[in-house]
Parts: structure tokens; sequence; C-alpha cells
């Protein structure tokens, strides 16, 4: 028998990337078919995910959804409500493409969203389709979603007026300002989404996270004894990139500049496709990764500064790097490598030569150094990153975290301090052990008859039959 799943991801290649993989190890263990249903805006560019989807096996379809209009919304609106209106505004789209697969022999077993897809739930619900949630972020995230609603009657204030750790089922406590950004103002639109979101997790038959057991065994079994999880839960991480498909001279030049270089000596910098920083905040990188010595590579972007826009743009046609300190680049060119806005991360956290990962604390990026056995400095800018930061350092050991002074700014001296301890020091030394510890059992928990591959085949032959 034969079974055919639909994807339905949130905009953005973070979402998208781990679904892809999802559907590719599913192809490895079941006789599917699988039909990814694409949600886009006016404007959007959507090459990077064409890209990665017509490189997909022949039993992997697409569909793209008729573009949304989000022009009504204000420029400086948050990315989350940029994605849950590309979402909802979808719907109507979703359910008519729903509607004539379902008139065919190829009717759907299953509907796979990630976290903003769960309204969709009360759009086909008269579809007698199964929905299952794919969870984009770690298991202590999914703990923190299912509790959001608990925690919003039980605080009258904001989560980052509170004054004692939030104590979450099964994981490290964390201070209320370390929660989901979505969640921090009670007034935003997108606390009241999330609010409702949580709510419909329960209405899905299952959950399938990106994490392994061994990586969070506490957040696992909190899901799974609570009477606050309804649904069933299935660890089937980590679904990470297996490397680059079509490789950049950029990417080749990160890597024979690698080869130059002793074994875990470079820090990689990298925050992730949507991580930009203020021109101050890159000034204060910029010499903190001059004043420590080390060796680095860094992925580096404009700066995000509204005004003066045109200049900006100006600058990077001419110089990309025209905005760093003056001789920056000059000083540093014996032991440090810029590169513009993108680099092959996978195999330059997989080569032998990075010791560390400066991070956004994406979960992907996340499940990509663990996978690799690097240590991390934990730099979180938004989402749930910052809840990602406290699992690194309080619950891993695996990560320092920068320090922001009283201007919001991580000094120099700071990031000094960081990168010398993890690059050179014996802190450094103990977590890269630690990392190392964890990147085996990452190994092991997918290889076969182990925890995430049993998790997966039990999933799939549901959907089969």
């Amino acid at each position: 028998m034969e079974g055919h799943i639909v994807i339905f991801p949130s905009p953005g290649m973070g979402h998208l990337i781990p679904l892809v993989e999802l559907a590719q190890r599913l192809l490895d263990h079941r006789r599917l078919f699988i039909t990814f249903i694409i949600p886009t805006a006016v404007g959007a560019t959507i090459i990077p995910q064409n890209d990665i989807l017509n490189a997909m096996p022949e039993n992997i379809s697409t569909i793209f959804l008729p573009p949304v209009d989000l022009n009504d919304i204000p420029d400086d609106a948050a990315i989350e409500t940029r994605i849950a209106l590309t979402m909802s505004r979808s719907f109507p789209s979703l359910r008519q493409t729903l509607a004539e697969l379902t008139r065919t022999s190829k009717k759907p077993s299953a509907l796979v969203v990630d976290l903003f897809g769960t309204p969709s739930f009360e759009t086909i619900k008269d579809f007698d389709i199964p929905a299952y949630i794919f969870c984009t972020v770690s298991a202590m995230s999914l703990v923190s979603i299912f509790q959001t609603p608990i925690l919003d009657k039980m605080y009258a204030c904001e989560l980052r007026d509170i004054l004692e750790p939030v104590t979450l089922p099964g994981c490290v406590p964390v201070h209320g300002s370390d929660m989901s950004e979505p969640l921090q103002d009670k007034k935003n639109e997108v606390y009241n989404h999330m609010i409702h979101s949580s709510k419909l997790f329960s209405l899905s038959k299952g959950i399938l996270i990106n994490s392994f057991f061994e990586l969070e065994p506490g957040a696992f079994k909190a899901l799974e004894e609570g009477d606050w999880c309804k649904p069933d839960v299935y660890s089937v991480g980590p679904l990470i990139r297996s490397g680059s498909r079509n490789q950049t001279n950029d990417g080749i030049e990160c890597l024979k500049w690698l080869d130059k270089h002793p074994v875990a000596s470079v820090l990689f910098v990298s925050f992730g496709s949507g991580g930009t920083l203020s021109q101050e905040q890159i000034n204060e990188l910029a010499f903190g990764l001059e004043q420590s010595g080390q060796r680095f590579l860094w992925v580096i972007k404009s700066p995000h500064r509204k005004s003066n826009a045109s200049y900006f743009n100006a600058q990077s046609h001419l110089n990309p790097f025209g905005f760093l300190p003056d001789g920056f680049l000059e000083r540093v060119k014996d032991r440090g490598l810029l590169v513009s806005s993108w680099a092959p991360q996978v195999e330059i956290l997989g080569h032998g030569s990075t010791g560390g990962f400066l991070t956004h604390c994406g979960w992907n990026s996340i499940l990509e150094s663990v996978v690799n056995g690097v240590p991390m400095i934990a730099w979180p800018l938004f989402a749930e990153q910052r809840m990602n930061a406290v699992l690194l350092t309080d619950g891993l050991g695996v990560a320092y975290r920068v320090k922001v002074d009283e201007n919001g700014l991580v000094g120099r001296d700071e990031i000094d301090k960081c990168v010398k301890n993890l690059i050179a020091g014996e802190d450094g030394r103990k977590m890269r052990l630690k990392v190392s510890e964890l990147k085996d059992l990452a190994a092991l928990a997918t290889s076969q008859d182990s925890s995430s591959t049993k998790s997966l085949l039990n999933v799939a032959q549901k959907w089969v039959e």
C-alpha cells in the first residue's frame, strides 16, 4: 500500500529545509508519495525554494499556491506576523488544492504542517485527513508552547517582568525574558496568535520533533507523561542538511581556506539567513574578533539600518565590506576570512579546522553544530533563540552565552573573552568533549534500530496503513 503525504511548510528556508530532509528520510524507509504545497507572498522570491525542491526524487512533487498580498501590513511588522498572515491568507487555496487531490486516486493520507500551520486544522477539518505537526524547534520549546495558555493565566504581568525563573516541565528553569519573543508583549497580536495556535496543537494526531531523546530526555518525558500534551510525540531528529547541493565558488574558497589552518583553531561566525546586526554592533564584533587574536571565518551582512539605505546598497555594490572599521581587513588578513551573505555552513561545521561556532541559536544551526561536535558561543537574536541559548548553556553545557550591556550591545571585550575561552581555553576544551559525546548520541539516534529511526518508522507505518 502507498501513502500520500501532503506537507504544508511556513515561508522561510529554516522551515522548508528540515521538512525536505524529513521527506527524504521517509522515502528511505517507506513507500510514500509526498506533495509539498508551498504558500507564497506577492514579491517574495521562490528561487531558493525551487532550487531545493527541484532536486528532490520524482515521487516528491510541488504545488506553489497563488501569492497572497501583504501590502496592507506595516513595513516594520514582526516576521512572525508576516509568516502568520501569509499562511492564513493561503488557507482558501490550500483547501481548494486538497479538495482537488481528494477527488483523485492520490487522496492524502496525512497533512503535515509546521508550527505556523496549525490554524489550517480548522480549515480542513471536514476533509477527514489526519493532521500532524512537524516541530522545527526543540522539545523544550514545544513544552513551552503547550504551557503558554497556562502561563498566560498564571501571570497577569509580562513574562519579562516575572522575578523568579519560569519552571517548565522536564526543562531547565528559564527567566521570563528568555521565553519566546512573541510571548513578550501581551498587547501584540502575535501573542494572541501564539495562545490560539498552542491550543490547536491538541487537535493534531501526532507531533514529530526535529530533536532526539538523548539530547532532551527531560522534555521528551514531560511531553509523553503530561496530560496537557494529548497528541502522540515522535522524536525524529536530528534532521539536518546533508550538504550544499550546488557548491558555489565562495563555498569552495571557504573550504580551501580552512584547509590551511590547524585542527579546531577557527571560529565560524554566522547569524543565519535572517540575522542582521546594527552598524554599531558590527563594529564591536569586528574589534572583538581582532582583539581575540584567534582565527575566524565570518559570514557578514550589511547592517540593518533604515536610514541611508540607498547609501549602504551603493556601498555593498562597490565593496561588500565597506561598512567595516577602517583598516580591519588589512589587520586580520592572515587569520580571518570574510564571506558576504552566504557560506556552506554544514561543510564548514564538519571541517576539522572549525573549533567553535558563534551562532544566533536557530534550532537548525544548533543541530548542525551538535551533529558535527562543535561547541558554541550563543548570541540569540529573536524568536525562541534565547530559550535555545538557555538549553545550550544551562542544560547541555556546550556553549558560552554573550552578555549584553546596558546599551543593548555585546561589547568587544565580552566578545574577546568568549572567543578566547572557547577556542583556546580550558572551559572550551571541556565543552568540546561534551559536544563530542552529543555528536555520538546524535549519530546513534538516526542509525538502524535506534530511537529516532524507530519513531519515524512508527509514524510512517500509520500513514501507509
